[in-house]
């Protein structure tokens, strides 16, 4: 392709996956209310557990537009998890013109291992999401009022959990990597302790808590899904090393079968 049918395809593969989050958005606008309690029962039940404290932690909305712009975030958040197979199907696509027919069959695969593990990501991160939330408001001081911005929880909500589903996603890209020939899974053998540093790192950044717990919450499962991504890596090259015809492997002063 030329540089600027590159910028066409990714012109197109942007406005489908644009049209597909606002479809899912309509969908969250008409299921606020469900989506709105569900993502502030965190607060909800820290006020149950603490019921000498139910008067100082609160949700409030700070100005005439803040209901409607609380209704429109929370409805695009819902259209970006509903959307999911299609603006990651579109990430792909976009690769998928510089792949052979086989890579481009093998890529859907990987597209039926993103869906489930960017849902599991944000499902985590809603399990997670009491204890983080609970923590963090235990700093409040004794005698001080909590009263928190609702338009802020909620973007704290909607990024911590779209951080965690696509953190989820990093075996996918390491794989897919892996299949194309840009990182053996030898290499990443060699950089596991570096990896597991990178993603206590990166675990650590995306709790806001000081505890350890919180953390391992998440850095846990991206150090098995790590690991996870070099056992399938290697299956596939054990795979294309079968599929590999003997003569190629020939030293080139010497005759082949062939």
């Amino acid at each position: 392709m030329t540089l600027a049918e590159h910028f066409r395809e990714f012109r197109n593969r942007l406005v489908k996956s644009a049209l597909a989050v606002a479809a899912g958005g309509v969908v969250g606008w008409v299921v606020y209310d469900w989506l709105y309690a569900f993502l502030s029962q965190p607060i909800s039940d820290y006020k149950a557990a603490h019921p000498d404290r139910a008067d100082t932690i609160e949700l409030t909305l700070g100005g005439i537009t803040t209901a409607f712009s609380l209704h429109l975030s929370v409805a695009i958040f819902a259209g970006v998890i509903l959307s999911s197979p299609v603006w990651l199907y579109q990430i792909w696509a976009f690769v998928v013109p510089g792949l052979t027919r086989k890579e481009k069959r093998v890529s859907l695969a990987f597209i039926g291992a993103a869906v489930p593990l960017f849902v599991g990501g944000i499902a985590l991160a809603h399990f997670s999401l009491p204890l983080v939330i609970g923590v963090l408001l235990d700093f409040t001081p004794a005698g001080a009022a909590n009263f928190q911005a609702v338009s802020d929880y909620i973007s704290f909500v909607t990024r911590f959990s779209l951080g965690f589903g696509i953190a989820f996603l990093l075996p996918v890209f390491l794989v897919f990597l892996n299949f194309v020939g840009i990182l053996p899974s030898s290499a990443m053998v060699k950089a596991w302790r570096v990896s597991v540093v990178g993603i206590a790192v990166f675990s650590a950044m995306m709790m806001p808590t000081p505890d350890p717990y919180s953390m391992f919450l998440l850095m846990g499962p991206l150090v098995a899904l790590y690991f996870a991504a070099i056992g399938v890596s290697k299956l596939i090259e054990r795979r294309r090393r079968k599929e590999r015809p003997e003569w190629l492997d020939v030293d080139d002063t010497e005759a082949s079968a062939l």
